[in-house]
């Protein structure tokens, strides 16, 4: 396992990250375990509920796998769910990952979290918390941790939330910080996505494409040019249909498809949102 350093910074400390100086009620200190330069990097935070559907996972995974392939370390709670599943797809990457705990460092639970933790650790990452090292979580820490997650990212996104999601209350900090909320549409019928489907009315900017997203914080998304991507089951099905038709209905890929309006809308959501689709007037057509 790679050795990381452990610590504490005051906010006095030249280390302690001037963007979070500068937030409604910045943490006194931060106790760290891993890569304390991660802190002064362009990061992204990823956030959304714990019982989470495989739309969502799905969009966690490739979210932070894009991410971390385009440079940005994730930022997340390291909750079970989408939190997890972001930091997942970045370490599967080969990218960065910084969790921020409502406990201390020593008292991360449960086994499973812990788990990706270290392997975080082990991959160049970072750990911090306002807590101790010994300080058990309760059931107030954890909301308060929500703004150090907003207020080290320049970008906050949320994928599944309902209405009563910690993850809101994280996007109500990164509003509050003026951090620039991301939320990805689902269904209006979920109970998943209904907090998601809120704040794009409220006026969060909606995850439709992720090169949008790297865009929007000036990292590289990679070419589009070459051979189609390595792709199976559903998704390559579709991708098969619209590029044997240059650009079809959603009632014409039903049709040459099979698969049922309420699983191709979703298919076609995660596909747009990968970069490997787009919509024009009604017609899908292949990304070139």
């Amino acid at each position: 396992m790679r050795e990381y350093r452990t610590g504490k910074i005051d906010f006095a400390s030249v280390e302690y990250p001037e963007k979070l100086r500068n937030i409604p009620g910045p943490p006194k200190q931060l106790y760290y375990a891993g890569d304390i330069s991660l802190l002064h990097r362009k990061c992204a935070g990823v956030v959304g509920a714990r019982k989470y559907t495989v739309y969502g996972k799905n969009i966690a995974l490739m979210t932070g796998r894009r991410l971390a392939e385009s440079g940005i370390p994730v930022v997340s709670g390291l909750a079970l769910g989408i939190d997890a599943f972001s930091h997942e797809g970045a370490l599967e990457a080969g990218g960065k990952v910084i969790g921020v705990l409502g406990s201390g460092i020593n008292r991360m639970g449960p086994a499973r979290n812990r788990d990706l933790m270290m392997r975080g650790l082990s991959a160049g990452g970072l750990v911090v918390s306002e807590y101790g090292p010994d300080e058990e979580a309760s059931g107030w820490t954890f909301p308060a941790r929500n703004r150090i997650i907003s207020g080290l990212s320049e970008a906050v996104i949320v994928i599944e939330a309902g209405l009563n999601s910690g993850s809101l209350i994280t996007a109500k900090h990164a509003a509050d910080q003026g951090r620039t909320i991301y939320a990805v549409p689902g269904n209006i019928n979920s109970q998943s996505s209904i907090g998601c489907n809120l704040l794009i009315r409220d006026g969060a900017v909606p995850l439709v494409v992720i090169d949008d997203l790297l865009r929007d914080l000036g990292a590289a998304s990679g070419p589009k040019d070459g051979p189609p991507p390595a792709l199976e089951g559903d998704e390559l099905l579709v991708y098969e249909a619209a590029a044997k038709m240059s650009g079809a209905t959603c009632e014409e890929l039903i049709g040459s498809t099979g698969l049922s309006p309420s699983l191709l809308n979703s298919i076609l959501t995660v596909m747009e949102i990968k970069g490997l689709i787009e919509s024009y007037a009604g017609r899908i057509y292949i990304s070139r």
